[in-house]
C-alpha cells in the first residue's frame, strides 16, 4: 500500500505530486478538455514524463488522480485487442498504474490505488469508504452459531492456529494473545485506500466496496465483494466467477469461487474450489477444500474436506480429508437454547449418502458413518470404524475401513491434488495413514475392546460402548485390525531407522535405535491437517501466552518447524512403544530380535494387502456388472464391463498392491540379510 498516497488523498488542497509524478502541462490539459474530461481542480491531476492524453477520455477526475503511462495493449478472446488508457469512467482519488486499461466505469473507482497492466471493464462501483481492514479481523462464529468459538480471520491464517482458536478456549490467556496479534495485523492493513494489484482482470463486476485485491487475480461476472481481500499472487492467481456474492471475507491464493457461490463471514484457503451455487456463512475453508452445490454453517473444514451434492448440509462441525454423500446432515439444536452443539469428524472420515448425525458427536479417524445417528456416540479412540445405524441403533465395526480400498485409494490421491502453487504455504499438511496419531488410538482402540471382552465374556453377543453397539465378531475381528496396523507401523519405523546400515554386532544396533530427540513421546494431536507431538503445541502455546512469540509469522513459522521434525518425532515414539508392543527393552534388543520383528511386519503388511486386494475384487464381481450389457447377454455383458472397467488382473489399483506386496517382502527380506550374521 502506497502509505504517501494515503495521506495525500486526505490533503488534496495542499498535495504537491513526488516522483515520478508531476502537474499536467497546459497543452495536456487542453487535450484532455478536448477530450470531454472534466476536472475539479486539473492541479490534482498528476502524470508521469511521457504521459500520452490521447488514450484518456471522457473521464471525470476529483481528488487526488495519478495516472501512469499508457502505450501497452491487451489481447483478449476472440481476437480483441484494448489499448491502454483510461476511457468512460469517473475516478475519485484513485492511481493508476502504468499500461493499465480503466474502461466504461457505470458509477465510479474511488479511493483506489491500481497497479500496472491492469485491466477493468464494465464495472459498476468500486470504492473504498471510510478506513477499512480488508477483511482482517473479522471474527467468524466457527461451530457454535451463537458465538463462543470465534476466529478472527486474516490473510497469514493457518488451519492449525484456527485449530487452536476454535478448541482451546479452556485457556483464556492464550487465546487473548492470539486475538492481540490478529488485532496488531488488523491494524496494519487498515486504510482508507485500496489496493488492485498488477496484471489483474475485472470485468463486468457489479460492486467491488472495502476490498483489496493481489496480482494476477481474475474477476469477471460477480455480483459483490464487500469487505474483504482476494490474496492472489503471479504464482498462485485467484479466480472470482459469475453471480458470485462474498462479505466478509479473506480468499486465499490459488482459490476458485464461481458459478454463483454465495459466502459471508469466510475464510476460504489456499487452492480451495467453491463454485456451483454453494453457499456458506461463519465458516472456515483450508487447503485444497471444494464444495459444489450444498451448504455450510459454521464449518470448520480442514484441508481436503470435499461436498459435491446438492441436498448435503454440513453445519456446526469440523471435518478434514473429509468426503459427504449426497443427502449428508447433522443437526446442532439438541435442546431449545438453541444451535449451540458441534460435533467432530476426525481426519479422513466419510458420510454415506443420506446419513444424519445428531451433534455432540465425535466419530474417529478414517470411519464411515452410514444410516441416521441420535445417540452422541464418540468413537474417537476407534479409529478405521463403520458407524452403522440399524433401527435406531448405532452399530460399530471397529478396524474394518483399515482394509477398504476406499480408505488406500484416499491417501493415495490426497497428495497428487494439492494444487497449491504459492510457494509461502500456510497449511502444513502430513498425509500420513499411519501416524502416531493414528496409532496411539489403535493402542488405545485395543485396550478398550480388550476390557468390553473381559466384563462382558468372551460369548455375549453384543458389547456396549458409548451409546454405540459392538457385536462379538465384529470386536473379534477389531482386535486384529488394530494388532495388523501396529505392527505394519511399527515394523515400518523400525526398518527405517536401520535402513542402509551395517552392523557387527547387537551393541551397534541398539545405538541406532536410540533416538535422536528426547521430543514426541506420549500423546500426539492433528492439528487439523498438521500431525505433531502435544508437547510441541503445549510449548508454543506457552511461547504465545508468556508474550515470547511476539508475531503471526512467528506460529506460522513454529508450525513448520513441526513438520519438519516429523520423522525425527515420530521415531522418538515408536521408540518409546518397543517395549509396551513387543516386551522388548530397547536397552536389550539383539539382532534375532529384530528379525523377529521385521517377518511379523511382513506378515502383517501382506495380510492387509490381500484383504485390500480381496477388497477391490468384490468391485469386479457378478453383482458389480448389473446395468451393464443392456439388452445383451451375458457374454455381452462381460464385455461391456470390461470395456468401461477394465479387467482385474491389470487393473492399475491391483497392480500396484501386488507390486508393494513384492517390494515389502523384499525390504523385509534385505534387512534380515544385514542381520542374518549376528544371531
Amino acid at each position: 500500500m502506497d502509505c504517501n498516497f494515503e495521506s495525500i488523498c486526505l490533503k488534496p488542497e495542499s498535495a504537491v505530486p513526488q516522483a515520478p509524478y508531476r502537474f499536467l502541462t497546459d497543452e495536456e490539459t487542453d487535450f484532455l478538455k478536448a477530450n470531454s474530461c472534466i476536472a475539479d481542480d486539473w492541479r490534482n491531476v498528476w502524470v508521469k514524463d511521457g504521459f500520452n492524453p490521447k488514450r484518456v477520455f471522457q473521464c471525470r477526475f476529483s481528488g487526488i488522480v495519478r495516472l501512469g503511462n499508457f502505450e501497452g495493449r491487451f489481447s483478449l478472446p476472440g481476437g480483441i485487442e484494448k489499448k491502454a488508457g483510461v476511457r468512460y469512467a469517473t475516478l475519485h482519488n484513485v492511481s493508476v498504474g502504468d499500461n493499465s486499461c480503466i474502461e466504461n466505469i457505470h458509477n465510479y473507482i474511488a479511493n483506489y490505488e491500481i497497479g500496472e497492466n491492469t485491466y477493468i471493464k464494465n464495472v459498476g462501483l468500486i470504492y473504498v469508504e471510510g478506513r477499512t481492514s480488508f477483511g482482517n479481523g473479522v471474527e467468524v462464529c466457527v461451530l457454535n452459531e451463537t458465538g463462543g468459538r470465534e476466529v478472527p480471520i486474516h490473510e497469514k491464517l493457518s488451519a492449525h492456529e484456527a485449530y487452536i482458536m476454535t478448541l482451546y478456549r479452556h485457556r483464556p490467556d492464550l487465546i487473548s494473545s492470539i486475538a492481540s496479534l490478529v488485532d496488531g495485523w488488523r491494524c496494519a492493513r487498515t486504510s482508507s485506500v485500496g489496493h488492485i494489484g498488477s496484471d489483474v482482470m475485472i470485468l463486468n463486476v457489479n460492486t467491488v466496496k472495502n476490498v483489496r485485491i493481489g496480482d494476477s487475480a481474475r474477476v469477471e461476472g460477480c455480483d459483490v465483494l464487500d469487505n474483504g481481500t482476494v490474496d492472489s499472487n503471479a504464482s498462485a492467481p485467484v479466480f472470482i466467477g459469475n453471480s458470485v456474492s462474498c462479505r466478509d471475507f479473506i480468499i486465499s491464493s490459488g482459490a476458485v469461487v464461481d458459478d454463483g457461490a454465495n459466502l459471508l463471514k469466510c475464510f476460504v484457503g489456499q487452492a480451495c474450489h467453491l463454485g456451483r451455487g454453494y453457499s456458506a456463512s461463519d465458516s472456515l475453508f483450508f487447503s485444497n477444500c471444494h464444495g459444489e452445490n450444498g451448504e455450510a454453517c459454521a464449518i470448520f473444514a480442514g484441508p481436503y474436506t470435499v461436498t459435491h451434492h446438492k441436498s448435503t448440509l454440513l453445519i456446526a462441525g469440523m471435518f478434514s480429508f473429509m468426503n459427504a454423500g449426497s443427502g449428508s446432515n447433522q443437526s446442532n439444536h439438541m435442546y431449545k437454547l438453541g444451535p449451540i452443539h458441534h460435533g467432530i469428524l476426525d481426519r479422513g472420515s466419510k458420510t454415506s449418502s443420506d446419513s444424519y448425525i445428531l451433534f455432540p458427536a465425535h466419530v474417529g479417524p478414517f470411519s464411515l458413518v452410514m444410516g441416521r445417528h441420535v445417540a452422541h456416540a464418540d468413537t474417537s479412540d476407534l479409529p478405521f470404524s463403520y458407524l452403522i445405524e440399524s433401527k435406531n441403533t448405532t452399530y460399530l465395526m471397529p478396524g474394518v475401513n483399515l482394509k477398504s480400498v476406499g480408505t488406500i485409494r484416499d491417501a493415495q490421491k490426497w497428495p497428487k491434488r494439492d494444487k497449491r502453487t504459492d510457494p509461502e504455504k500456510f497449511d502444513h499438511i502430513n498425509f500420513n495413514l499411519l501416524s502416531p496419531y493414528t496409532i496411539q488410538k489403535m493402542f488405545n482402540g485395543k485396550h478398550i475392546l480388550e476390557e468390553l471382552q473381559r466384563v462382558g465374556g468372551m460369548s455375549s453377543d453384543d458389547y456396549s460402548y458409548q451409546s454405540a453397539k459392538i457385536r462379538n465378531s465384529s470386536l473379534v475381528k477389531g482386535l486384529r485390525y488394530y494388532d495388523i496396523g501396529i505392527r505394519k507401523f511399527m515394523g515400518n519405523s523400525i526398518i527405517k531407522r536401520l535402513e542402509g546400515m551395517t552392523f557387527t554386532d547387537d551393541s551397534q544396533i541398539r545405538e541406532r535405535l536410540v533416538p535422536d530427540t528426547a521430543v514426541g513421546s506420549g500423546q500426539w494431536v492433528d492439528l487439523a491437517g498438521l500431525i505433531a507431538p502435544k508437547s510441541e503445541v503445549d510449548r508454543l502455546m506457552n511461547d504465545i501466552e508468556s508474550g515470547k512469540v511476539t508475531s503471526l509469522e512467528e506460529i506460522n513459522a513454529a508450525f513448520a518447524d513441526m513438520a519438519a521434525n516429523y520423522y525425527t518425532y515420530e521415531w522418538r515414539w515408536a521408540y518409546d512403544r518397543i517395549e509396551e508392543f513387543y516386551g522388548i527393552a530397547p536397552s536389550e534388543i539383539t539382532a534375532a530380535h529384530i528379525c523377529r520383528i521385521v517377518r511379523e511386519w511382513q506378515d502383517a503388511v501382506i495380510s492387509l494387502d490381500r484383504m485390500v486386494y480381496d477388497d477391490a475384487r468384490k468391485e469386479f464381481s457378478l453383482s458389480f456388472m448389473t446395468a451393464f450389457g443392456a439388452d445383451g447377454t451375458r457374454e455381452d455383458q462381460l464385455q461391456d464391463f470390461g470395456q468401461v472397467r477394465g479387467d482385474f488382473d491389470t487393473n492399475p489399483f491391483v497392480t500396484a498392491v501386488l507390486d508393494h506386496i513384492e517390494k515389502k517382502r523384499a525390504l523385509g527380506d534385505e534387512l534380515i540379510s544385514r542381520l542374518e550374521n549376528l544371531i
